[in-house]
């Protein structure tokens, strides 16, 4: 197999912010066969476009710090939105904001309480995804 690799040398070009352009090179395996036909008696079947644009919307919206800082808290217990406005150094009215996203996400749910909102993960799904995502940027990077 390692005889069929191919190497190729890009070349590619990153501004740093004073606008200079830097040059890296990196070097990229690249398979020598073709393997189209094979894959077409296979049968496989990549991600449907519909459902790649929604995951790429989800994560997205899920792309933003102080969303994943309240995903954070939550995973450890329930809170009001005043607590988590605390915990954040956030206004309670920023908090409700990106509460209001992580809700049409369906990432969190609330239960009233009297006149307090408390806010929680929705399920054990949002829990994973959180641990599996700060799992994998702790792991040391391979290096190739």
């Amino acid at each position: 197999m390692e005889d069929s690799i191919d190497t190729s040398l890009s070349q590619l070009s990153l501004n740093n912010r004073s606008g200079k352009n830097m040059a890296l090179e990196k070097i990229a395996p690249v398979c020598g066969e073709s393997h189209h036909q094979e894959a077409k008696f296979q049968h496989l079947q990549g991600l449907e476009i519909e459902k790649a644009q929604k995951m790429a919307e989800f994560f997205s919206l899920l792309g933003d710090a102080n969303r994943l800082r309240i995903l954070s808290l939550l995973a450890k217990q329930e809170l009001c939105v005043c607590d988590l406005a605390d915990d954040l150094g956030m206004s309670e009215s920023a908090v409700s904001h990106q509460l209001r996203t992580l809700r049409a996400l369906r990432l969190v749910k609330y239960q009233k309480q009297g006149r307090r909102v408390f806010y929680r993960l929705a399920d054990h799904h949002v829990l994973d995804l959180y641990y599996a995502v700060s799992e994998h940027l702790e792991e040391p990077a391979d290096e190739d």
